[in-house]
C-alpha cells in the first residue's frame, strides 16, 4: 500500500462509472451472478477500481456459490480494512480498501481452509491484472486464430 488517496465526491463521480461509484462510495451491492469476475478463473491480481491498491490474488479466489467473487484471504492484511456494519438489520463485517476507503463488500466466517473466511467482493469494486503467464497464453491464442 502507498499513500492514502482522497478525492472529493465530485472527483469520484468523474473517475468512476455510475455503478462503480454507487458501490465503492455509497456502499451499494451489485446483483448476485451479474459481476464480470464472479466466474473468472484467470490468474492474476485483483486491484481496487478506485485507486489501484492490490487487494486479492487469484490464488485465493474460489467459487462460493454466492454469485460474487470470493476469496479466502486478501493479498495483504494491510491493504484492506474491516469495520462493523449493522445496516439492513444484520451484523456483518464490511471490507474496504485501506488506501482510498472504497467499499468492497463483506467478510464472513464461513469460508474454506486455511482461513475459514469468505471475502465476498463486488466485481464493480475490482480491476483485474492478468499474470504474465496468462497474458502470454492469451497472445498465443490470438496468434493461433490469426
Amino acid at each position: 500500500m502507498t499513500d492514502k488517496v482522497t478525492r472529493t465526491d465530485e472527483e469520484w463521480r468523474q473517475q468512476l462509472t455510475t455503478e462503480q461509484y454507487l458501490i465503492t462510495r455509497k456502499k451499494a451491492t451489485e446483483r448476485p451472478f451479474s459481476g464480470k469476475y464472479y466466474k473468472s478463473k484467470e490468474k492474476g491480481v485483483y486491484k481496487c477500481i478506485a485507486c489501484g491498491n492490490e487487494l486479492f490474488s487469484s490464488e485465493t479466489k474460489y467459487d462460493s456459490g454466492t454469485g460474487w467473487p470470493s476469496f479466502w484471504s486478501p493479498a495483504s492484511e494491510q491493504n484492506v480494512a474491516k469495520e462493523s456494519d449493522t445496516s439492513h438489520g444484520m451484523i456483518r463485517t464490511e471490507v474496504t480498501c485501506s488506501r482510498c476507503g472504497a467499499h468492497l463488500g463483506h467478510v464472513f466466517e464461513d469460508g474454506p481452509p486455511p482461513t475459514g473466511l469468505r471475502y465476498c467482493i463486488n466485481s464493480a469494486a475490482l480491476d483485474f491484472s492478468a499474470s504474465e503467464g496468462e497474458k502470454a497464453n492469451d497472445r498465443a491464442k490470438v496468434e493461433r486464430k490469426g
